[in-house]
C-alpha cells in the first residue's frame, strides 16, 4: 500500500522512538499503511491491542482508527498516521520506570489489591497504574503515592478503553475532569469517561462463592440478566430498610 506522503520532519520524529511496541507499530503502517487489532495480536502477540496503539499515541505520534474486516469478516479495528501537523514534538519523553520499591510503597498503602474491583491479588499481579491517564498528563515529577493506584489486568484493560473513548481523550485533555473520573477514583467520582454514569464492581471469593452461584440460578430462573437482577435486589433490599 502506498502511503501519503509524509513531511521529512514527522519521518525525522519517528526514527526518534525507540519503545519496542512503539516502534512495532510505526514500522508495520510504514511498511502497510495500516496496522489491525488481528496484526497486533497474530503478528505480534500482544494480547491487549490498544495498550500498544496508545504507546505511540503517548509518543506524540497522532493516530487514527477506523474499521476494516478481517479474514472472518468480522469488522475489527485498524490504525494509520493522522495528520503529521498535529504531532507533538515529544511533550510526552517516555515512561519513567516505576522501582519495585515505589510498587510495595503502594501495597503496604492501600493492601494488594486492586483499587477498582477490590479485588485481593498476589502483588505480582497488580499493576501500578496513572489515576490521571498518562496520555492526559503525561509522567508526574516524582512519584507521588496519591497520583498512582494499583490495578489487575482485567480492570487496567477496561480503563485504557473507557478512557481511549472519553471526550476528554481527543478534546481538552483536562487532567481535572480525569480526576473526578471513576477510574481515577472509584470511591469518589462525578462520572466515567465524561458520562453521567455510576458502576459497582463487586467480588465474590471463597465461601461466597456459593451465594453467588445461587443468585445466578436464581437469575436465570426468573430470564434476567445478572446484572439487572442483582440491581433490582439491592433496590427492593434499600426499598424495604428505607420503609423501617
Amino acid at each position: 500500500m502506498n502511503l501519503p506522503n509524509l513531511p521529512p520532519e514527522f519521518l525525522e520524529l519517528l526514527k526518534t522512538i525507540k519503545g519496542k511496541r512503539s516502534k512495532i507499530v510505526i514500522d508495520h503502517i510504514l511498511k502497510h499503511g495500516f496496522i489491525t487489532t488481528e496484526d497486533l495480536e497474530q503478528l505480534y502477540g500482544y494480547k491487549h491491542p490498544p495498550r500498544a496503539v496508545r504507546d505511540v499515541r503517548e509518543q506524540g505520534i497522532p493516530l487514527e482508527s477506523f474499521s476494516v474486516k478481517n479474514r472472518d469478516g468480522l469488522t475489527i479495528s485498524a490504525y494509520r498516521f493522522g495528520d503529521p501537523t498535529q504531532a507533538r514534538q515529544r511533550q510526552l519523553t517516555g515512561r519513567q520506570p516505576i522501582p519495585k520499591v515505589f510498587k510495595q510503597a503502594l501495597i503496604e498503602a492501600h493492601g494488594s489489591k486492586c483499587s477498582i474491583c477490590g479485588g485481593n491479588f498476589e502483588g505480582r499481579y497488580l499493576q501500578v497504574d496513572h489515576r490521571v491517564p498518562y496520555g492526559i498528563a503525561g509522567d508526574i515529577v516524582g512519584l507521588e503515592i496519591h497520583e498512582f493506584m494499583l490495578v489487575c489486568a482485567s480492570c487496567n484493560r477496561a480503563k485504557s478503553w473507557s478512557c481511549e473513548h472519553c471526550p476528554n481523550w481527543y478534546g481538552e485533555k483536562s487532567p481535572a475532569i480525569c480526576q473526578t473520573c471513576y477510574w481515577a477514583n472509584p470511591t469518589h467520582y462525578d462520572h466515567i469517561a465524561g458520562q453521567p454514569i455510576r458502576r459497582l464492581d463487586i467480588i465474590w471469593a471463597d465461601e461466597e462463592v456459593e451465594i453467588f452461584d445461587a443468585i445466578k440460578k436464581s437469575a436465570e430462573t426468573y430470564g434476567e440478566s445478572l446484572p439487572n437482577y442483582v440491581k433490582r435486589l439491592l433496590e427492593k433490599q434499600f426499598k424495604s430498610k428505607q420503609g423501617e
